[in-house]
């Protein structure tokens, strides 16, 4: 079964576009990229799918040339159909193993524009930089990530409980009812996160045990995937790499303390590698003087986050048992994991077609120091965010952001309804999405 995701609405679009360009779907293993492309194909009469991992021997029709229309005619032969342009899409699914049809994709758009061409991959970072040019200007990348919250509820049946939510506000806080229901799923999706297996797991069977077995099958692909590496970063070492951005989150990555047997600049190039395939995202600290808030980035201090708060929650080794008939706030106190939620779900409302980089704060001072969990862009301002793992706690570094950098206000996300205390606009923590449908 197929649930529902944002990106479907950025495809369709792209479908009906006039000046089309062959897309690049990018992000991690297991998001739903492929599902994704499939959903688009039922918009479509046929459909031609290359899996250059299941099938290598396609990459053969890739050597000669690079003609659009000569590739399209072998494809017709080998599958027996024909391509038609504005009626077939044509879908090259793993493209990271095969370079030829990555570079091949600036010559659909300048010689067959009227075929609709999409490509996904993982590892996509590693196979670009490989490449001289790719089609810069003539190829467009969509970003794609794991279920967000509200794609979450979306997948759970929860359409009207997603619309009150998306209704409510400072002005108008959701029934004390509906706030405790939304704060019960958020645990139930810390403990699943997004991955669409995991996903469809809970939502086609309400069992938690059954879930959590099939992310631990899913860590461990991912592992089993870094053997794809071992000819630059040994495996080992990814792995070791990974399992120390889950230990140390909510503070900045320390190089010393995520191997005992690299040195930096192996565990550089270990943490390079995960990034660049979508498993980990940086946060990166920035002095927040002005926009944009990267001019003042200092890449040596940044905070990691790993890709998804189930797979997080698993390599951590909570205990499920400890969980079930606990509060929330049992759950959310664990590992930082508010904070890796927060992050999360930011990117996933971004504009996939060009992600949001993630910022953070930080005063060292003698006397006070103080930091702000991420800082945002909105419009032509920077504002402090900080993320509470309960209804309750200090604002202090939130207040003295505001009071340094003069500012009107901050965001505190928390377990608290909508509410506002003078400079502090509060929201819950289910609400991230909220964010674009405030006027600031």
């Amino acid at each position: 079964m197929y649930y529902k995701r944002v990106i479907d609405k950025h495809l369709i679009e792209w479908r009906s576009e006039p000046q089309r360009k062959p897309i690049i779907l990018r992000g991690a293993r297991q998001v739903g990229k492929s599902s994704a492309v499939r959903q688009l194909a039922t918009q479509f009469e046929d459909f031609v799918e290359l899996n250059f991992e299941e099938n290598p021997n396609l990459k053969s029709l890739f050597t000669a040339d690079l003609n659009p229309h000569r590739i399209v005619d072998n494809l017709s032969v080998f599958f027996g159909k024909t391509i038609v342009p504005g009626k077939t899409l044509l879908f090259f699914d793993e493209i990271q193993t095969c370079l030829p049809a990555i570079s091949a994709l600036r010559f659909f758009y300048e010689k067959m524009p009227e075929l609709h061409v999409v490509a996904a991959g993982s590892l996509l970072e590693s196979a670009l930089q490989s490449l001289p040019s790719y089609g810069v200007g003539r190829v467009r990348s969509l970003f794609m990530y794991s279920f967000s919250f509200d794609e979450f509820l979306e997948a759970l049946g929860e359409q009207g409980l997603l619309q009150a939510k998306r209704n409510s506000g400072f002005q108008n806080p959701l029934p004390d009812l509906f706030h405790q229901k939304l704060l019960d799923y958020l645990k139930t999706f810390m403990l699943t996160g997004g991955m669409p297996e995991a996903v469809a797991a809970y939502a086609g069977t309400r069992q938690m045990l059954n879930t959590q077995r099939i992310l631990d099958d899913l860590y461990i692909s991912l592992q089993a995937d870094f053997t794809k590496y071992k000819n630059t970063v040994p495996p080992n070492r990814l792995i070791e790499v990974m399992e120390s951005v889950v230990q140390q989150a909510g503070g900045k990555f320390m190089f010393s303390k995520a191997s005992a047997n690299a040195n930096h600049g192996q565990i550089k190039e270990a943490l390079d590698l995960l990034i660049m395939a979508g498993l980990v995202f940086p946060v990166t600290h920035t002095a927040a003087n002005g926009i944009p808030p990267g001019a003042e980035a200092e890449p040596k201090k940044r905070k990691m986050l790993l890709l998804d708060t189930g797979i997080f929650q698993r390599v951590l080794g909570l205990n499920l048992s400890d969980f079930l008939f606990d509060p929330a706030s049992t759950l959310i106190n664990k590992g930082s994991i508010a904070e890796q939620f927060w992050g999360l779900e930011y990117l996933k409302y971004g504009s996939p077609w060009a992600p949001p980089a993630l910022y953070y704060w930080h005063r060292e001072s003698a006397n006070a120091n103080a930091e702000v969990d991420y800082v945002i862009q909105q419009g032509a301002d920077l504002l402090p965010v900080e993320v509470k793992s309960s209804g309750k706690g200090s604002m202090q570094s939130l207040r003295q952001f505001l009071k340094e950098k003069k500012k009107l206000f901050g965001y505190r996300f928390s377990l608290e309804n909508f509410s506002e205390y003078e400079d502090i606009k509060s929201l819950p923590l289910y609400a991230v999405s909220n964010l674009s449908l405030i006027n600031a």
